[in-house]
């Protein structure tokens, strides 16, 4: 789950004040430095984020961990980041453990006890689980580092899956934000939202709102996204329902950004293709190309 990781950290650094407002509910914090994750120990180890704040009339360190998974031996992992970062940085510790997938932490009791010789160790910690928070309050509250993480909140009564996710999707693209924080938020919705949806619904939604291409051309993520979002959205697409899903899957793209109808030739070109490998790439091509034209080179390579 590295993409993950990579997307959660990068937007905790890149907003911290968001991310320490979810975990500590207060916003009279004064962020004075991102910290090197870096733990040395006999076998070096990473927090994913360590913020150095002024907060309660102290300097004290802000701690978050992302999680995708259960893991039974968090209470002990987080308890080792605690101890350690107290020990290299001398400074009180606020820690918190963020579950990202809907059913992941449950059984996270938020403390790490030791009994042993009438002697005893506790350490505690904040479980946050993104499905418990209300994600239209989130987009209520306007621009926030939290945004691509709403499809995984805990959507309003009445609204399914699917059209959470385009809501979603609707409520950052309108966002009253620089074209670039607003594609690159897009992009890495895009990426997180893999945790909870299919890939090629989630492709299908961008392209449908018009959106795919300014994230493609603009995003930070643009290469990454290229690599993980589409491409794994492809070869599920075609693993799943073969020729006929693919055929139909670059005709959908091709309506969609180029209003390519049932009667043009290539229609009917596409659709006599029977090498799935050469769908696979006309696919790529069809949510990448700049034009109808660009992509009629691709088919005729």
């Amino acid at each position: 789950m590295a993409e993950y990781d990579s997307v959660s950290k990068d937007l905790i650094q890149t907003y911290p004040k968001d991310f320490i407002r979810l975990t500590l509910e207060q916003d009279d914090v004064k962020v004075l430095d991102i910290l090197d994750t870096e733990q040395n120990t006999v076998e070096t180890r990473h927090t994913d984020s360590l913020i150095r704040v002024h907060i309660a009339g102290k300097e004290a360190l802000i701690h978050h961990e992302f999680q995708t998974t259960d893991d039974p031996s968090m209470p002990l992992r987080m308890a080792g980041y605690i101890i350690r970062a107290i020990e290299q940085h001398g400074l009180p510790v606020s820690s918190s453990v963020i579950y990202l997938r809907r059913n992941a932490g449950r059984r996270d009791p938020g403390y790490y006890i030791l009994d042993f010789l009438g002697r005893r160790v506790l350490v505690e910690y904040t479980v946050i689980r993104l499905s418990e928070i209300e994600g239209q309050e989130i987009i209520d509250g306007g621009p926030s580092g939290l945004f691509p993480f709403v499809p995984l909140m805990k959507r309003p009564a009445g609204i399914d899956s699917e059209a959470w996710l385009r809501h979603c999707v609707d409520a950052t693209n309108a966002l009253r934000v620089d074209e670039s924080i607003k594609v690159d938020f897009l992009g890495r919705l895009m990426i997180l939202s893999g945790l909870e949806y299919d890939r090629s619904l989630i492709n299908r939604i961008l392209l449908q709102e018009g959106l795919m291409d300014a994230i493609m051309r603009e995003s930070s993520f643009a290469q990454y996204i290229k690599q993980l979002g589409i491409e794994q959205g492809i070869e599920q697409g075609i693993e799943q329902g073969g020729r006929q899903r693919a055929i139909e899957d670059i005709l959908e793209v091709l309506e969609i950004r180029f209003d390519l109808s049932d009667a043009h030739p290539l229609s009917s070109r596409i659709a006599a293709i029977d090498d799935l490998q050469r769908l696979k790439q006309l696919l790529r091509a069809a949510i990448q190309a700049s034009n109808l034209e660009a992509f009629e080179q691709t088919l005729d390579a």
